[in-house]
């Protein structure tokens, strides 16, 4: 039987997606696409797909996943796709609309907060829409594309991966694939890494396929996936996520931090 494989397919995500979806990688499973990174947790979680590219935070909550090695989503500076969006400064917000469709920076804007602001907003859940969220709060998380077209000019935009390396000096690693200890056996004939270097010789293609919708010149798209998305797992993007763990436990958001554990390809 096929693997069932989940991504999400917003254009940072896309290159790692693509050879499962239409590439080389695809005959040999059951891609899921357009679904959110909150949701292929959830899928992965349940067992409704094998392996998922899931929100990291999502590590320390399913049962028992394997990472797939020297694969991520991240980013060494500024991300762009990943933002907080306010009204007011970051050091006067009092109240956060958390867009439901990440879990990671639900939890990476509480720790910057807590441990790099001192404060303590009201958090919200919220379904992504920019103006509904800041009709009720000072401010609001928005990722993915959506994150790409907030007007940068009438509100203070704060990019959370330029906020953590500010605070931390290190890069930070927003996603990974991971792989259900019970289906390792179905992907005997998946090669991640294959699969992760064709979708990054295909980056120009994907962002001439997404300039149109995203209003955004097809130049500023592929510097995009080359300048601000990092799909490496090395070495200095473990010890981002590693700290984030940390953080996170010691801010409650997770019991304690529960160490990686690598799929052997």
């Amino acid at each position: 039987m096929k693997p069932k494989i989940a991504g999400s397919t917003y254009l940072n995500s896309a290159p790692l997606c693509y050879s499962f979806q239409r590439g080389s990688q695809s005959e040999k499973c059951q891609f899921i696409g357009h679904t959110a990174p909150s949701r292929c947790a959830e899928m992965l979680a349940t067992g409704e797909a094998d392996a998922a590219l899931i929100p990291v935070i999502e590590y320390q909550r399913i049962e028992n996943p394997k990472v797939v090695p020297n694969i991520a989503i991240a980013s060494k500076r500024t991300v762009e796709s990943v933002v907080l969006a306010s009204r007011i400064p970051i050091e006067q917000v009092k109240s956060v609309a958390l867009d439901t469709s990440s879990r990671t920076t639900a939890t990476l804007i509480q720790i910057i907060f807590q441990k790099f602001y001192g404060t303590s907003p009201v958090f919200t859940p919220s379904n992504p829409n920019l103006i509904d969220m800041l009709e009720s709060n000072d401010a609001a998380i928005i990722i993915g594309d959506p994150a790409m077209m907030v007007d940068r000019n009438a509100l203070h935009v704060y990019d959370m991966a330029a906020e953590w390396r500010k605070h931390t000096g290190l890069p930070f690693v927003f996603a990974f694939w991971a792989v259900r200890k019970d289906a390792l056996s179905k992907f005997a004939e998946i090669d991640f890494a294959a699969a992760k270097q064709e979708g990054l010789d295909h980056k120009q293609q994907l962002a001439e396929e997404q300039s149109q919708s995203l209003n955004r010149p097809i130049e500023a798209l592929l510097a995009y996936l080359t300048d601000n998305i990092n799909f490496d797992l090395d070495e200095e993007n473990l010890k981002g996520l590693q700290l984030y763990y940390q953080l996170a436990a010691e801010c409650g958001l997770i019991s304690h931090p529960r160490p990686l554990e690598m799929m052997h390809i």
